[in-house]
Protein backbone atom coordinates (compact mmCIF):
# COMPACT_ATOMS: atom_id res chain seq x y z
CA UNK A 1 0.00 0.00 0.00
CA UNK A 2 2.92 2.37 1.08
CA UNK A 3 4.78 2.10 -2.50
CA UNK A 4 1.27 2.25 -4.27
CA UNK A 5 0.91 5.86 -2.09
CA UNK A 6 4.47 6.67 -2.64
CA UNK A 7 3.88 6.90 -6.78
CA UNK A 8 1.46 9.13 -6.41
CA UNK A 9 3.40 12.01 -5.23
CA UNK A 10 4.26 14.70 -7.76
CA UNK A 11 1.04 13.98 -9.50
CA UNK A 12 -1.01 16.82 -10.79
CA UNK A 13 -3.58 18.53 -8.83
CA UNK A 14 -7.08 17.81 -10.01
CA UNK A 15 -9.67 19.27 -7.01
CA UNK A 16 -8.73 22.19 -5.19
CA UNK A 17 -11.24 23.04 -2.46
CA UNK A 18 -10.43 26.28 -0.21
CA UNK A 19 -12.06 28.00 2.08
CA UNK A 20 -15.35 26.52 1.75
CA UNK A 21 -19.13 26.94 3.23
CA UNK A 22 -21.78 25.55 3.40
CA UNK A 23 -24.97 26.90 4.93
CA UNK A 24 -28.79 25.86 4.91
CA UNK A 25 -30.78 29.00 6.54
CA UNK A 26 -29.27 29.44 9.76
CA UNK A 27 -27.09 26.06 9.52
CA UNK A 28 -23.72 26.45 8.80
CA UNK A 29 -23.21 22.53 7.61
CA UNK A 30 -19.40 23.35 5.81
CA UNK A 31 -17.41 25.62 7.82
CA UNK A 32 -13.50 26.46 6.21
CA UNK A 33 -12.86 23.50 4.63
CA UNK A 34 -9.57 22.89 2.41
CA UNK A 35 -9.13 19.68 0.84
CA UNK A 36 -7.57 18.45 -2.17
CA UNK A 37 -7.48 15.28 -4.98
CA UNK A 38 -4.14 14.87 -6.68
CA UNK A 39 -4.86 12.87 -10.37
CA UNK A 40 -4.62 9.20 -9.46
CA UNK A 41 -5.56 9.89 -5.59
CA UNK A 42 -8.26 8.20 -3.68
CA UNK A 43 -8.85 10.51 -0.57
CA UNK A 44 -11.45 9.46 1.99
CA UNK A 45 -13.61 11.99 4.22
CA UNK A 46 -14.28 10.81 7.65
CA UNK A 47 -16.70 12.01 10.32
CA UNK A 48 -19.85 10.56 12.08
CA UNK A 49 -23.43 11.42 11.42
CA UNK A 50 -24.07 15.41 10.93
CA UNK A 51 -20.32 15.78 10.07
CA UNK A 52 -21.16 17.37 7.01
CA UNK A 53 -19.77 15.16 4.82
CA UNK A 54 -22.93 14.94 2.23
CA UNK A 55 -23.28 18.87 2.25
CA UNK A 56 -19.31 18.79 1.23
CA UNK A 57 -19.71 16.36 -1.78
CA UNK A 58 -23.57 18.21 -2.49
CA UNK A 59 -21.56 20.98 -2.68
CA UNK A 60 -18.38 20.00 -4.82
CA UNK A 61 -21.40 18.79 -7.44
CA UNK A 62 -22.54 21.64 -7.38
CA UNK A 63 -26.74 20.70 -6.10
CA UNK A 64 -26.09 23.11 -3.38
CA UNK A 65 -24.21 26.97 -4.22
CA UNK A 66 -21.38 27.24 -1.56
CA UNK A 67 -21.62 30.53 1.04
CA UNK A 68 -17.81 31.28 0.69
CA UNK A 69 -14.77 29.78 -1.01
CA UNK A 70 -13.77 28.51 -4.25
CA UNK A 71 -13.42 24.89 -6.20
CA UNK A 72 -10.86 24.31 -8.74
CA UNK A 73 -11.19 21.55 -10.87
CA UNK A 74 -8.27 20.71 -13.15
CA UNK A 75 -6.84 24.38 -13.29
CA UNK A 76 -10.53 25.66 -13.93
CA UNK A 77 -12.68 27.74 -10.89
CA UNK A 78 -16.01 25.72 -11.23
CA UNK A 79 -17.40 27.06 -7.93
CA UNK A 80 -20.01 29.03 -9.88
CA UNK A 81 -20.66 26.59 -12.26
CA UNK A 82 -24.08 23.94 -12.50
CA UNK A 83 -23.76 20.26 -11.58
CA UNK A 84 -24.02 19.23 -15.77
CA UNK A 85 -21.27 21.55 -16.19
CA UNK A 86 -19.06 19.85 -13.95
CA UNK A 87 -20.21 16.12 -14.78
CA UNK A 88 -19.16 17.69 -18.53
CA UNK A 89 -15.49 18.74 -16.94
CA UNK A 90 -15.04 15.12 -15.26
CA UNK A 91 -16.54 15.18 -12.06
CA UNK A 92 -19.19 12.56 -10.93
CA UNK A 93 -20.96 11.79 -7.72
CA UNK A 94 -22.13 8.37 -6.86
CA UNK A 95 -25.01 9.60 -4.06
CA UNK A 96 -25.95 8.50 -0.75
CA UNK A 97 -29.16 5.37 -1.68
CA UNK A 98 -27.77 5.28 -5.07
CA UNK A 99 -30.60 7.12 -6.73
CA UNK A 100 -31.32 4.80 -9.12
CA UNK A 101 -34.47 5.38 -11.56
CA UNK A 102 -35.96 1.85 -10.55
CA UNK A 103 -38.78 2.01 -12.70
CA UNK A 104 -36.39 2.17 -15.51
CA UNK A 105 -34.53 -0.70 -17.11
CA UNK A 106 -30.95 -1.42 -16.28
CA UNK A 107 -29.89 -0.07 -19.81
CA UNK A 108 -31.70 3.35 -19.70
CA UNK A 109 -30.36 3.86 -16.37
CA UNK A 110 -26.83 3.41 -17.42
CA UNK A 111 -27.87 5.62 -20.87
CA UNK A 112 -28.55 8.27 -18.42
CA UNK A 113 -24.65 8.66 -17.61
CA UNK A 114 -24.22 9.21 -21.15
CA UNK A 115 -27.10 12.28 -21.38
CA UNK A 116 -24.36 14.96 -21.16
CA UNK A 117 -21.65 13.05 -23.41
CA UNK A 118 -20.56 15.83 -26.00
CA UNK A 119 -18.63 13.19 -27.76
CA UNK A 120 -20.08 10.16 -29.82
CA UNK A 121 -18.27 7.30 -28.40
CA UNK A 122 -20.13 6.84 -25.15
CA UNK A 123 -21.17 3.45 -26.27
CA UNK A 124 -17.84 2.37 -26.02
CA UNK A 125 -17.82 3.22 -22.43
CA UNK A 126 -20.84 1.36 -22.20
CA UNK A 127 -19.86 -1.87 -23.21
CA UNK A 128 -17.20 -1.77 -20.68
CA UNK A 129 -19.35 -1.05 -17.95
CA UNK A 130 -21.13 -4.58 -18.91
CA UNK A 131 -17.76 -5.77 -19.41
CA UNK A 132 -16.90 -5.02 -15.98
CA UNK A 133 -20.56 -6.09 -14.56
CA UNK A 134 -21.99 -9.12 -16.05
CA UNK A 135 -24.58 -9.07 -13.82
CA UNK A 136 -26.03 -5.63 -15.06
CA UNK A 137 -25.65 -6.98 -18.81
CA UNK A 138 -27.52 -9.96 -17.64
CA UNK A 139 -29.77 -7.94 -16.54
CA UNK A 140 -30.21 -5.49 -19.15
CA UNK A 141 -33.57 -4.84 -20.42
CA UNK A 142 -34.63 -5.43 -16.76
CA UNK A 143 -36.27 -3.12 -14.28
CA UNK A 144 -33.82 -1.71 -11.88
CA UNK A 145 -36.51 -2.72 -9.00
CA UNK A 146 -35.23 -6.09 -9.52
CA UNK A 147 -31.72 -6.13 -8.90
CA UNK A 148 -30.10 -6.44 -5.09
CA UNK A 149 -28.67 -3.47 -2.84
CA UNK A 150 -25.30 -4.88 -4.05
CA UNK A 151 -26.26 -4.58 -7.86
CA UNK A 152 -28.47 -1.31 -7.28
CA UNK A 153 -25.06 0.31 -6.40
CA UNK A 154 -22.77 -1.38 -8.90
CA UNK A 155 -25.10 0.27 -11.70
CA UNK A 156 -24.97 3.60 -9.94
CA UNK A 157 -20.82 3.00 -9.94
CA UNK A 158 -21.71 1.88 -13.93
CA UNK A 159 -24.03 5.23 -14.40
CA UNK A 160 -20.93 7.27 -13.65
CA UNK A 161 -18.73 5.69 -15.50
CA UNK A 162 -20.49 5.88 -18.90
CA UNK A 163 -20.13 9.72 -18.40
CA UNK A 164 -16.00 8.91 -18.82
CA UNK A 165 -15.15 10.60 -15.08
CA UNK A 166 -11.88 11.77 -14.16
CA UNK A 167 -13.18 12.16 -10.44
CA UNK A 168 -15.84 10.49 -8.64
CA UNK A 169 -17.22 11.49 -5.52
CA UNK A 170 -18.78 8.45 -3.79
CA UNK A 171 -21.44 9.04 -1.14
CA UNK A 172 -21.30 5.98 1.63
CA UNK A 173 -20.99 3.28 -1.11
CA UNK A 174 -21.34 0.64 1.18
CA UNK A 175 -23.92 1.11 3.58
CA UNK A 176 -26.71 -1.68 3.88
CA UNK A 177 -24.70 -4.05 1.78
CA UNK A 178 -23.52 -7.31 2.54
CA UNK A 179 -20.15 -8.44 4.05
CA UNK A 180 -19.14 -10.29 0.85
CA UNK A 181 -20.26 -7.02 -1.71
CA UNK A 182 -18.46 -4.66 1.02
CA UNK A 183 -15.06 -6.56 0.04
CA UNK A 184 -16.72 -6.42 -4.24
CA UNK A 185 -17.33 -2.76 -3.51
CA UNK A 186 -13.45 -1.64 -2.58
CA UNK A 187 -12.26 -4.15 -4.84
CA UNK A 188 -13.63 -2.39 -7.46
CA UNK A 189 -12.38 1.32 -5.58
CA UNK A 190 -8.72 0.01 -6.19
CA UNK A 191 -9.84 -0.97 -9.81
CA UNK A 192 -11.30 2.01 -10.92
CA UNK A 193 -8.10 3.78 -9.10
CA UNK A 194 -5.60 1.42 -11.45
CA UNK A 195 -6.95 2.27 -14.47
CA UNK A 196 -6.42 6.39 -13.99
CA UNK A 197 -10.03 7.37 -11.98
CA UNK A 198 -9.42 10.07 -8.88
CA UNK A 199 -11.74 8.99 -6.18
CA UNK A 200 -13.25 11.47 -3.16
CA UNK A 201 -14.62 8.64 -0.83
CA UNK A 202 -17.42 9.38 2.00
CA UNK A 203 -17.45 6.52 4.07
CA UNK A 204 -18.46 5.65 7.51
CA UNK A 205 -16.67 2.06 7.31
CA UNK A 206 -13.70 3.80 8.28
CA UNK A 207 -11.20 1.01 8.51
CA UNK A 208 -11.83 -0.15 4.68
CA UNK A 209 -11.92 3.69 3.76
CA UNK A 210 -8.70 4.06 5.13
CA UNK A 211 -7.30 0.88 3.83
CA UNK A 212 -7.73 1.97 -0.40
CA UNK A 213 -6.89 5.88 0.50
CA UNK A 214 -3.95 7.53 0.40
CA UNK A 215 -4.94 10.04 2.63
CA UNK A 216 -7.81 11.46 4.82
CA UNK A 217 -10.10 14.42 6.25
CA UNK A 218 -11.89 13.96 9.45
CA UNK A 219 -14.79 16.60 10.03
CA UNK A 220 -16.79 16.79 13.15
CA UNK A 221 -19.95 19.60 12.49
CA UNK A 222 -18.84 20.76 9.32
CA UNK A 223 -14.80 21.63 10.15
CA UNK A 224 -11.77 19.78 9.55
CA UNK A 225 -10.45 18.76 12.36
CA UNK A 226 -7.50 16.17 11.19
CA UNK A 227 -6.05 15.40 7.95
CA UNK A 228 -3.18 13.66 7.04
CA UNK A 229 -2.05 9.83 5.55
CA UNK A 230 -4.04 7.19 5.86
CA UNK A 231 -1.42 5.17 7.45
CA UNK A 232 -1.17 7.75 10.48
CA UNK A 233 -5.39 8.06 10.60
CA UNK A 234 -5.20 4.38 11.22
CA UNK A 235 -2.95 4.30 14.31
CA UNK A 236 -4.09 7.35 15.88
CA UNK A 237 -5.94 5.28 18.55
CA UNK A 238 -7.21 8.84 19.83
CA UNK A 239 -8.60 9.79 16.88
CA UNK A 240 -10.53 6.81 16.29
CA UNK A 241 -12.11 7.26 20.05
CA UNK A 242 -12.83 10.82 19.64
CA UNK A 243 -13.78 11.04 16.31
CA UNK A 244 -14.24 8.08 14.41
CA UNK A 245 -15.49 5.67 16.96
CA UNK A 246 -17.06 2.72 15.66
CA UNK A 247 -18.86 3.77 12.73
CA UNK A 248 -18.71 1.37 10.46
CA UNK A 249 -21.70 0.90 8.27
CA UNK A 250 -23.91 -1.98 9.58
CA UNK A 251 -24.14 -4.89 6.91
CA UNK A 252 -27.18 -6.52 6.13
CA UNK A 253 -27.06 -10.22 5.19
CA UNK A 254 -29.71 -9.99 2.57
CA UNK A 255 -29.21 -6.31 0.77
CA UNK A 256 -25.73 -8.04 -1.73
Amino acid sequence: MQRHRQRRRRAAMLLEVTGLHVRYGRTHAVKAVDLHVAEGEIVTVLGANGAGKTSLLRALHGAVKPAGGSIRFAGDDLTAQSSAERVTRGMMLVPEGRQIFVSMSVHENLLMGAYLRRDGDWARDLKSVYDRFPNLAERRDMPASVLSGGEQQMLAIGRALVSRPRLVMLDEPSLGLSPLFVNNLFNLIKELNRDGISILLVEQNTAMALEVASRGYVLELGSLVLEGGADALAGNAALAEAYLGDHAAKPEPDAA
